[in-house]
């Protein structure tokens, strides 16, 4: 099943367009998680049985496990999903972007080492920095487009022919790149104005967006600019607001209540 088929069901089934996405910072995990043997794996895994009913996705990001030297953590915690809560796709948040030759070994290690639904790339180097990722057409490739972070204007919002590069970015991966029906993009709900442009060019194609929770993107709004005619068409990631809702022995509870009301937050400005 291809990747935006496992995601539709997934949004129809769980009711929600909510995605965790899996920052393990072992400075703000509680003294038991933090004495365990896998620290990263067995957070991941309390917040994902905390948390799998509320979710259409989990979002784990890379640069928290290479850090640690616990690439075998990330993959665990990918496994363990996969196993004990099939139908929920998991979105390797790497980022990458280089050279033809270069990519096609990012696409493996993405698709094949840590068996990643879908993973973020960066669109700067081309298509032939892409290719190699779109080849695996049952995978899900998440292109940067407007991200959420205050930076994002230094380029994102530079004229090229009249028109925003972001503009012309989301033109490109939706009308030339997405020949086989994977690609996605990323918009950051800091920028609903931006957003709802994107959405007039790229139609039905699902949106992931960062922004929501710890960098104070507005529910309401961001749903009102990204939503499709039929409520869906939006992956809302928040990662430390839900992560880190307590940094007690209650962690899981906390992450729990936290998704469960943003959850309910982004469904009551859902269109029916």
């Amino acid at each position: 099943m291809s990747f935006i088929r496992t995601l539709s069901k997934r949004w129809e089934q769980s009711n929600s367009l909510l995605c965790v996405g899996l920052d393990p910072d072992t400075a703000r995990f509680p003294e038991s998680i933090a004495a365990t043997e896998n620290p990263l794996f067995e957070f991941n895994k309390a917040i994902v049985d905390a948390t799998h009913d509320l979710v259409c996705a989990y979002k784990p990001q890379i640069s928290y496990f290479a850090a640690e030297r616990a690439e075998d953590q990330l993959l665990q915690t990918i496994e363990y999903i996969h196993r004990e809560y099939p139908g929920i796709p998991v979105i390797l948040d790497a980022k990458r972007g280089d050279i033809g030759s270069t990519a096609s070994r990012y696409a493996v290690e993405a698709f094949e080492r840590y068996g990643a639904d879908a993973v973020t790339v960066n669109p700067y180097m081309g298509f032939d920095a892409i290719q190699p990722f779109t080849q695996y057409t049952d995978r899900g490739v998440i292109v940067l487009c407007r991200t959420s972070n205050a930076g994002a204007s230094d380029f994102q919002d530079l004229l090229i022919d009249g028109e925003p590069l972001y503009q012309h970015v989301a033109q490109k991966v939706s009308t030339e790149w997405n020949t086989h029906d994977n690609c996605l993009l990323v918009v950051g709900a800091t920028w609903p104005e931006q957003m709802a442009k994107v959405r007039s060019i790229v139609g039905d194609m699902p949106l992931l967006v960062p922004g929501v929770g710890a960098q104070g993107g507005d529910v309401k709004t961001m749903l009102e600019a990204g939503q499709t005619a039929n409520g869906s068409g939006l992956i809302v990631n928040s990662s430390r607001g839900v992560l880190y809702a307590s940094e007690g022995e209650d962690f899981q509870r906390a992450a729990r209540a936290v998704a469960m009301s943003l959850r309910d937050e982004i469904n009551s400005h859902r269109r029916s």
